[in-house]
């Protein structure tokens, strides 16, 4: 296979047509195009469906290209590593947040790698759904609790727990009486709450009255009140220290742990291993008092 005419099929597939990839590579039009209608011929496949105004990859050059991508990536990066003669951090990276770490956490962790790397051009973006790291150009993906996925690999960082947790004002309630509590999203209509608690594991009836659709807003609306919260320890652990809220105790289930992930098919490159070590400096325990000790020091 035609190295050459493979790269500039996955420039045109990554840009989703030829004129912005020409445009993008400084490349002409005529040549991508000729060079991806050699590549079909030798394989004697159709990679693009070609319309007026529409390109569309083809399954078999999806399947090319989600399987060629990484590699193509992998040669480039190692060529420029022997070139540069060292595997020093350099390129884009982009990474995959979701909610809750990117507001508490990710813009302090960017800038100190921004100032550690600064050969790295690093992108951060926020997003509480699974992404397709291949089909959307990530480097790393930071999730809670992923499902396991063949294609994917990484580490736990960070472990958290979720607490029920109140102010003061508000009083434990007896199990048969409701009580108000602040919930993260519109479709949590859970009437009841089991937690584990130093005295027993006790059920305690709900009732939602404020629907919110981060876990800060949630915090910021127990703290002035409104209701009792299920929210991770390492965002209220100060107001528990400080005795702003007060501990009713911890929700039953699995911890959550932070992962940092990325394809399996490709070796590290060296600004994704830079940024695990970072993480890895950043947090060495991984608890969550080390969570928030970071986000408030």
């Amino acid at each position: 296979m035609d190295l050459l005419a493979l790269a500039d099929f996955n420039l045109v597939a990554r840009h989703g047509g030829f004129g912005r990839a020409a445009r993008a590579a400084g490349r002409p039009k005529a040549t991508l195009s000729r060079r991806v209608a050699e590549l079909e011929s030798s394989l004697d496949l159709r990679l693009f469906e070609r319309g007026a105004r529409l390109l569309k990859l083809t399954e078999e050059g999806r399947a090319l290209y989600e399987r060629t991508a990484a590699l193509l990536a992998e040669l480039d990066e190692t060529a420029t590593a022997i070139a540069s003669g060292g595997d020093k951090p350099r390129g884009s990276l982009r990474i995959s947040a979701p909610l809750l770490i990117s507001q508490t956490a990710m813009g302090k962790l960017a800038a100190g790698f921004a100032l550690r790397y600064p050969e790295v051009r690093l992108e951060i973006t926020t997003e509480d759904r699974a992404v397709d790291m291949v089909e959307e150009g990530y480097d790393l993906v930071i999730r809670v609790n992923p499902n396991p996925d063949e294609s994917l690999v990484g580490r736990v960082f960070l472990r958290d727990r979720l607490a029920v947790v109140a102010s003061p004002k508000l009083a434990l309630p007896a199990s048969d009486i409701a009580v108000p509590v602040v919930v993260r999203g519109a479709s949590d209509q859970t009437a009841i709450w089991e937690m584990t608690a130093p005295a027993g594991p006790p059920r305690i009836k709900v009732d939602p009255v404020l629907h919110l659709s981060s876990l800060v807003m949630v915090r910021d609306a127990v703290r002035a009140g409104v209701g009792a919260g299920r929210l991770p320890v390492s965002l209220v652990s100060h107001d528990l220290a400080a005795g702003t809220l007060v501990h009713w105790g911890d929700v039953d289930g699995p911890e959550i742990a932070l992962w940092a992930l990325y394809p399996s098919r490709r070796l590290l490159s060296a600004r994704v291993s830079a940024f695990l070590d970072y993480l890895k400096d950043a947090f060495p325990t991984g608890t969550p008092d080390e969570l928030a000790a970071y986000v408030d020091g």
